[in-house]
């Protein structure tokens, strides 16, 4: 059997793109809301979590290969760290076929940060989006309803999901996604 039959006969396997990183509006969005703390602290629902919202695998952060206390240099970089992750997260959940800018991108990845992957991927936003819905209208009307912890609406989150919502209307003339892998 020649190389090229042999890979005509396996299932299909999921190509996995490589997101770029989100625009400096994106990242200022995110460090306006999850703050600078040098030190593990709980992130008021029960997780240990450091530097910009870099939630610990334990009680001390064990993972983290920076020397704490963090710096905001180094809390900068963890955070870019952690990033790619939702960057890649929301690159591979849209369809190719979906056209973002750049702040609409860094919306996106900034919500993700805060709900997970695994919610992100699941969400009717993405699955409006890849139907070809309009991604200003569903992104207006899914973004807020994302403003809960625990089944309690949080200000904090109604808020952050404002300025996303905001982010994500904003102009740019550049483009994010489709990314070419």
């Amino acid at each position: 059997m020649s190389f090229k039959l042999f890979l005509a006969t396996l299932p299909a396997l999921a190509i996995a793109c490589t997101g770029p990183a989100i625009n400096s509006n994106g990242l200022n969005l995110i460090k306006s809301f999850e703050s600078f703390q040098p030190t593990v602290y709980d992130d008021g629902f029960g997780n240990p979590t450091l530097g910009y919202g870099h939630l610990c695998g334990d009680a001390t952060c064990s993972e983290v290969t920076f020397s704490q206390p963090l710096t905001e240099e180094t809390a900068s970089q963890l955070l870019a760290n952690d990033l790619v992750s939702y960057q890649d997260g929301v690159t591979n959940a849209l369809a190719t076929a979906v056209t973002l800018n750049d702040n609409q991108y860094a919306a996106l990845v900034s919500w993700t940060f805060n709900v997970g992957n695994g919610n992100m991927q699941s969400s009717s936003l993405i699955s409006r989006m890849n139907a070809g819905e309009d991604v200003g209208t569903v992104a207006s009307e899914e973004l807020p309803k994302w403003n809960k912890a625990n089944g309690a609406v949080v200000d904090g989150l109604t808020r952050r999901r404002a300025e996303e919502v905001e982010l994500f209307g904003e102009a740019s003339s550049t483009g994010a996604l489709p990314v070419g892998c």
